[in-house]
């Protein structure tokens, strides 16, 4: 065979390619990246679509001004569409929108005047809350009223039997009764419902500190941060110590501690054991986001009592699916709550449901073939002399803190963070993997974490002695490991050396 196993996918062009509902886009070169964080016209001319809670799907942008044209809108306004009118009341309520719009729709319409703050205030709010309006939904109506031609071709599962499907395989999964399983329409949107929930009990009980376990998603602080008055990061997820002596003081004040296991994007896991002991003696309910994890590398049924998972992310597989879900353990103290949690979800719609019901049935194979590839692929970087330090999970002072917990000791979970000796540029640049937001695919995935993630700190001194801070380096590449084959991928990177 000559040449590479793996092609440059153009700037612009989706992730996976030709397809319409994709979650990621392809920016192959390093200034791509730049130039779609520093909005760059040159750049956005070729990126239209990018991960969609933070970027408006075309489809979408068509639908809005087909409601605007249909309504008889005056330009003075800009039309946001959303997943239901429930979402509606929400931001309505919320940053006092009285121009709400009298529709018959089967989803929600806001009015927001342009040119004001409030406009950005509400996408920025949609983009934490998850509530934004599927794009098979869209693509749905669009095509009912005329305005495109065709629905995207794809492999589905029968409608009545699709959701069952998703539910009693996380079920299955993570050894819970299916009644305890709630969908979303993405990730962000069963970590908001999440902390909805606990901000509805902390009212009842008098608790109202919302911790926060490492160095957390900057969504999921987004989201804490809009309804927790009163909080608490504990940046490192390693210091157990410190933790330990703010419960000694403020104990029965917190309402819940929240974590990821492991972090993204370093990999790193708590003592999971010596968490959920302080846990127990103050009464705290643990929520952990197992997106990394799965339910298939780690078993942590019994440490959380709730667990929020993306499941456009391993779950899915194929970047095609924006999803999330919320699970409440039944072993756990919040169990009974289930309607104070649920309540607040946004609906999924059932193209969507079908999707990922055909793609889920490949989950746990998915994951392992990743495992297995991510373990292969650690040991290949511990012999390159271009990588100066790996972030991985599990390593040895992990396998310590989760020997329990583990499905199998050679369980690795399928993202790998590296740093390298050489210009991060030229190795980023040189590589031919698919490189974009998102993770979980089966086809490998680069990400160049800090520049998308938090971009704006970058370019100041104090947004990096920030990053210093928290150990997150500038020039971090996150590799989503994929189920090609591991020679193929250890071939690429050799190219770098």
């Amino acid at each position: 065979m000559n040449g590479s196993f793996f092609k440059e996918i153009p700037t612009g062009e989706t992730l996976p390619p030709n397809n319409i509902h994709a979650v990621s886009v392809s920016m192959p070169k390093l200034e791509d990246v730049i130039g779609y964080e520093e909005q760059n016209p040159k750049t956005l001319e070729k990126i239209k679509s990018a991960y969609p809670r933070f970027v408006l799907h075309p489809y979408l942008k068509i639908l809005a001004n087909y409601i605007k044209e249909k309504y008889h809108v005056c330009d003075n306004y800009e039309i946001v569409v959303l997943s239901s009118p429930k979402a509606v009341k929400l931001l309505s309520d919320k940053y006092y929108i009285n121009n709400k719009i009298e529709i018959d729709e089967p989803f929600g319409v806001i009015l927001v005047q342009k040119e004001t703050s409030q406009l950005q205030k509400v996408l920025t709010y949609i983009q934490h809350s998850g509530c934004n309006l599927s794009s098979r939904f869209a693509e749905d109506y669009l095509y009912k009223a005329g305005l495109i031609k065709n629905l995207f071709k794809e492999k589905v599962e029968n409608k009545k039997t699709a959701k069952n499907t998703v539910i009693e395989t996380l079920a299955k999964a993570y050894k819970q009764p299916k009644k305890n399983i709630c969908l979303t329409p993405s990730g962000m949107n069963a970590v908001y419902s999440v902390v909805r929930g606990l901000n509805s009990i902390q009212s009842h009980n008098g608790r109202d500190i919302l911790i926060q376990f490492g160095w957390l998603y900057l969504d999921t602080m987004n989201i804490v941060n809009h309804h927790f008055q009163r909080q608490k990061i504990f940046p490192d997820i390693k210091n157990l110590d410190l933790l330990e002596e703010y419960l000694k003081i403020n104990g029965f004040k917190v309402t819940a501690i929240i974590t990821e296991i492991p972090t993204n994007p370093l990999l790193k896991c708590a003592n999971i054991k010596a968490l959920r002991k302080l846990c127990d003696k103050y009464n705290i309910p643990l929520v952990i986001d197992s997106t990394f994890a799965t339910p298939y590398n780690l078993d942590l049924t019994s440490y959380a009592d709730i667990f929020v998972e993306s499941l456009t992310k391993f779950a899915c597989g194929n970047a095609d699916v924006l999803m999330g879900a919320v699970i409440l353990n039944k072993k756990h103290r919040l169990s009974h709550m289930t309607e104070e949690f649920f309540r607040h979800c946004e609906p999924v719609f059932i193209k969507d449901i079908q999707r990922l019901a055909f793609e889920i049935k490949n989950y746990e194979k998915r994951v392992k073939k990743i495992s297995k590839n991510t373990k292969a692929l650690v040991e290949y970087f511990k012999t390159c002399s271009y990588i100066d330090k790996i972030y991985y999970c599990l390593d040895k002072q992990n396998k310590e803190n989760y020997s329990q917990t583990m499905i199998d000791e050679n369980s690795f979970v399928g993202i790998i963070s590296v740093t390298f000796k050489k210009p991060f540029k030229e190795v980023y640049d040189k590589l031919n993997f698919a490189k974009g937001p998102s993770l979980g695919t089966e086809f490998t995935l680069l990400m160049p974490y800090t520049y998308l993630a938090h971009y704006d700190l970058t370019k100041t001194k104090k947004g990096k002695e920030f990053l210093k801070q928290i150990d997150l380096p500038i020039d971090l590449l996150r590799i989503s490991v994929g189920v090609e084959p591991i020679e193929e991928i250890i071939k690429e990177f050799e190219k770098i050396s």
